[in-house]
């Protein structure tokens, strides 16, 4: 039997599992470039680092992905489960656990859902900034001599359009700036054929516009970059994109919009018919009014006519006014006269009835009628007071002490003038002084009897 063990001298290339895995990540990513990759979402979970971790599968196959946050950032909607997007990503190892995965770059739904998503969205964003408001709208001019079109050169739109204005405002120029209205670069050549036009100064008004087609061939018309064009641009203008049904955000920001090409030409012309009716009906007016306004000449001139007279007579009346006016002014100044003397004679009067010495003979009169009566009052005051004092000192003479003592009573009293009023108040032998009417002696108390 035959041992199975290896040449002792054959050299063996032994890789651990981690070189392993870390070659064929290398070999893959500096391999397989970046690869756009269509399939639907499952298994999507965001941990607490803000990485995106997910499967992207078909009916057939499904792969790992992962998008850092760094990346996800950029994603203009939230990835659910079942929803179908459309990745550019670089094929990767995950060398922990060898599992084959897609570092993904960039994300956008896929399909028509994803176009409507971005279409709403610029909508918003340019409603917010104020491009779709109606007070920016401005007027076009009613009979534009020169009309800007910018569209494709062989599409049907600009034959129609020129039929229209051929038919309708046959005196019109017609400026043509040839674009791609779909495909690759057509929203670029738009918008810069936009501001050229507008800026050239040949047009009065602008016109831009195709004809019907899917979403995806109106698209051009639905990016922000032809939008603003339309915002910035100089002059009118007007969106004429598809049919009636189709709407574009070119049609929200432009100052008209119309549901067809051809429609966009009536609107930017007048018709030649209606012109010329409008111009008959205008001259009817006119004359008319022509008329009015000379039967109304001819009536002010015949007033006028007859107001005016001969200079002689407008001197005869002048001169009547002037004896009139002088007759007035002698009235008046007879009145003044009169006034004056009446006011004067008043004045006199006043001063003779305010003469001094007569009112110095009142006042002395009156000053004596005060004197006599001030001294009748003194006297009979004086009188008053004097039968009244009289009165009073019979009255005090009669309480007084003295009228007492002329009855023939005796005031005793002590060393000291006191009254003695209470025998209690004496002692034998105390020397006491008698009071009469008429004179005083001392006495010596020998008995007291209560």
């Amino acid at each position: 039997m035959q041992s199975s063990s290896p040449v002792p001298n054959q050299k063996r290339s032994v890789l651990s599992v981690s070189d392993l895995n870390r070659e064929v990540k290398h070999l893959l990513e500096s391999n397989v470039p970046l690869l756009w990759i269509s399939g639907e979402i499952s298994n999507f979970t965001v941990p607490s680092s803000g990485h995106w971790y997910f499967s992207l599968k078909d009916a057939r196959a499904q792969v790992r992905c992962a998008m850092f946050r760094g990346r996800n950032r950029s994603v203009s909607f939230q990835p659910q489960n079942g929803r179908e997007v459309l990745i550019r990503a670089r094929v990767s190892l995950y060398e922990g656990r060898g599992e084959f995965q897609l570092i993904v770059e960039h994300m956008e739904e896929a399909g028509f859902g994803a176009l409507m998503r971005q279409l709403e969205q610029l909508k918003a964003k340019l409603q917010d900034e104020g491009l779709f408001d109606t007070a920016r709208k401005r007027n076009l001019p009613y009979l534009p001599s020169n009309i800007g079109i910018i569209t494709s050169p062989t599409g049907a739109a600009i034959r129609d359009m020129i039929h229209v204005l051929g038919r309708r405002h046959p005196a019109a120029e017609i400026g043509l700036w040839p674009v791609a209205v779909q495909g690759q670069g057509a929203a670029q050549q738009i918008a810069s054929a936009i501001k050229k036009a507008g800026h050239s100064g040949r047009h009065d008004l602008l016109i831009v516009g195709r004809g019907g087609g899917s979403l995806e061939d109106l698209w051009p018309f639905n990016e922000e970059v032809v939008a603003r064009a339309l915002a910035a641009c100089p002059i009118p203008t007007i969106s004429a994109v598809g049919h009636e049904t189709d709407t574009t955000v070119s049609d929200f920001v432009a100052d008209v919009r119309a549901p067809t090409p051809s429609a966009a030409a009536e609107i930017a012309s007048a018709n030649a018919a209606e012109l010329f009716k409008e111009l008959e009906n205008n001259s009817i007016r006119l004359y008319r009014a022509l008329q009015h306004q000379m039967r109304h000449l001819q009536q002010q001139v015949m007033l006028r006519r007859n107001r005016l007279r001969h200079p002689r007579e407008q001197l005869q009346n002048r001169a009547q006014q002037l004896d009139h006016l002088e007759m007035r002014l002698f009235a008046a100044g007879q009145l003044q006269i009169q006034q004056r003397r009446a006011q004067l004679t008043a004045a006199h009067r006043a001063l003779a009835h305010c003469q001094p010495h007569r009112r110095i003979k009142e006042k002395r009169e009156h000053l004596q009628q005060a004197a006599a009566g001030l001294q009748r009052s003194t006297e009979l005051r004086l009188k008053h007071s004097s039968d009244k004092l009289s009165h009073l000192a019979k009255l005090l003479h009669n309480v007084s002490p003295l009228a007492v003592l002329q009855r023939g009573y005796a005031i005793a009293m002590d060393t000291e003038g006191k009254a003695i009023k209470d025998s209690s108040n004496l002692s034998t032998d105390q020397k006491v002084n008698i009071k009469l009417a008429r004179g005083n002696f001392s006495a010596r108390v020998e008995n007291i009897e209560d």
